[in-house]
């Protein structure tokens, strides 16, 4: 697997769409991602895609009528702690593993707003 620039995708409602073969949904989300698959590789995962899709299709035959509906697997509300000021790293400990920085900062590209 390879990153590679692609054009912005075209507006697609699902990868998943019906119809639409596992290998090619697995070409769609790839192309998504911005992704280099071989065949053997769109194989491979179009494979374990299904996998994943029987496993959902599984849990949707399931009758969960009178079953209350839940935010995540716990029950445990926020857990919160006394926000303490306490000193933080030394500046040139944080910066040491960054690939480019400043004295004082780290050096990210810039992401939003074009070039520069």
């Amino acid at each position: 697997m390879t990153h590679r620039p692609t054009p912005a995708p075209t507006p697609d409602p699902s990868p998943a769409s019906p119809g639409r073969s596992p290998v090619e949904t697995v070409r769609k989300i790839a192309d998504l991602a911005r992704i280099r698959l071989d065949a053997d590789e769109e194989q491979s995962l179009a494979r374990q895609f299904q996998q994943i899709l029987e496993h959902f299709r599984v849990l949707e035959s399931l009758d969960v009528s009178g079953v209350e509906g839940m935010l995540g697997a716990s029950r445990v509300a926020d857990v919160v702690r006394k926000d303490d000021p306490r000193p933080s790293l030394p500046v040139d400990a944080m910066l040491a593993n960054a690939p480019e920085h400043t004295p004082e900062f780290y050096c990210v590209p810039k992401t939003v707003g074009g070039e520069g």
